[in-house]
């Protein structure tokens, strides 16, 4: 039996787990900055840091309390190293090397991308099987691997521009939403037609694997312009300001009929670049099972499609809580590297590029 501390600190969720031989979860907490950076529209890198200092003691200290251990109960940290960003990474990868340093404790480095396919494989609880297909699709990452037998991996395909997510938040800043966008327009979508408005597929020279988004958000850009919306746009923004979290009904009775097609064919059209690109990476390597995680994964849309389309295996989803960034996964995927004997010295250094294959 061995239990892993796990830090994540890689963007705007500090979090905290312990987690028991990569699968019993003890404890899982996370600290979000919705309402920080939610004004500014998207994650301010300084505040996020800031931020993060400000919660790290006692989401790690509630994590121990919950888990029901103290840190001689532990066999080892977990810490994040990237991607991410720089400032954040330093704020859980210093705590962590301090509570290692000071109890005599392994030092593991865990790669955030590492860790979303991990949400999925500790949950599967060996119902995974290999070559596996995973597509890790969130505001900052839109990757397709395979994973092959003992957690090695291979990259198939990645986004050139922007992520999923990323272009998720982007229109849904665009139409005058919160942030993050992505929540609303997904909530928003099953009101409008998805075939309503004709958005044209990326086409990818080179790699034909890989993702682009940026196009799709400046044809959704080029309709706005050309339909007149700075007025009902306009009062949107005018009501987040004293409403920062509307309901979905509230939403609705601000948004045209004519907005939910264009937010419903946005959707549609997201999802068939995941959905079209998975499958042919899927037939490419034989695979036996496919797994969809991180923050896009909590997408009913991509959810409910993915499910539907009667693919030649398996699809394993993530729960909604370890979809987002969370350190429970960041513990699962420490734990692979803790049996390997995977350690890390005090010089591991955060990285904001940091690949995984």
């Amino acid at each position: 039996m061995a239990r892993i501390l796990g830090i994540e600190s890689s963007c705007d969720e500090t979090a905290a787990a312990v987690v028991e031989d990569g699968r019993r979860v003890l404890s899982s907490i996370v600290s979000s900055q919705f309402d920080v950076h939610g004004k500014y529209g998207g994650v301010v890198p300084e505040l996020a840091s800031r931020e993060h200092l400000r919660a790290i003691t006692a989401v790690v200290r509630q994590a121990m309390e919950v888990a029901g251990c103290g840190y001689g109960d532990l066999d080892a940290v977990g810490v994040t190293q990237g991607p991410g960003l720089v400032g954040s990474l330093l704020v859980g990868m210093t705590y962590g090397k301090a509570i290692c340093y000071s109890r005599g404790l392994p030092l593991i480095g865990v790669n955030h991308i590492e860790g979303h396919i991990h949400a999925v494989a500790m949950e599967a609880a060996g119902r995974l099987e290999f070559p596996a297909l995973a597509l890790v699709v969130s505001g900052g990452h839109t990757h397709l691997f395979e994973i092959e037998e003992g957690f090695r991996y291979r990259l198939l395909g990645r986004t050139r521009d922007d992520a999923a997510g990323e272009a998720y938040d982007k229109v849904g800043k665009l139409l005058g939403y919160n942030y993050p966008g992505g929540p609303v327009l997904d909530a928003l979508s099953p009101y409008g037609n998805g075939r309503a408005v004709r958005f044209s597929p990326a086409k990818m020279k080179g790699n034909a694997l890989d993702f682009s988004f940026s196009g799709l958000k400046t044809a959704v850009l080029r309709w706005v312009e050309g339909h007149g919306m700075e007025e009902e746009i306009g009062r949107r923004k005018e009501f987040c300001k004293t409403n920062p979290r509307p309901s979905t009904a509230e939403w609705l009775e601000l948004t045209p009929q004519a907005t939910l097609d264009l937010i419903a064919s946005f959707q549609y059209t997201v999802i068939e670049e995941l959905l079209r690109r998975s499958e042919a990476a899927g037939e490419e390597i034989g695979a036996r099972s496919w797994v969809v995680s991180g923050g896009v994964a909590c997408n009913a849309g991509l959810r409910d499609a993915a499910r539907r389309a009667r693919l030649p295996f398996p699809v394993f989803f993530p729960t909604p809580a370890l979809s987002t960034d969370n350190a429970a996964m960041i513990a699962a995927a420490a734990f692979v590297k803790y049996e390997r004997g995977e350690f890390a010295d005090f010089s591991l250094k955060a990285q904001a590029g940091l690949t995984l294959a």
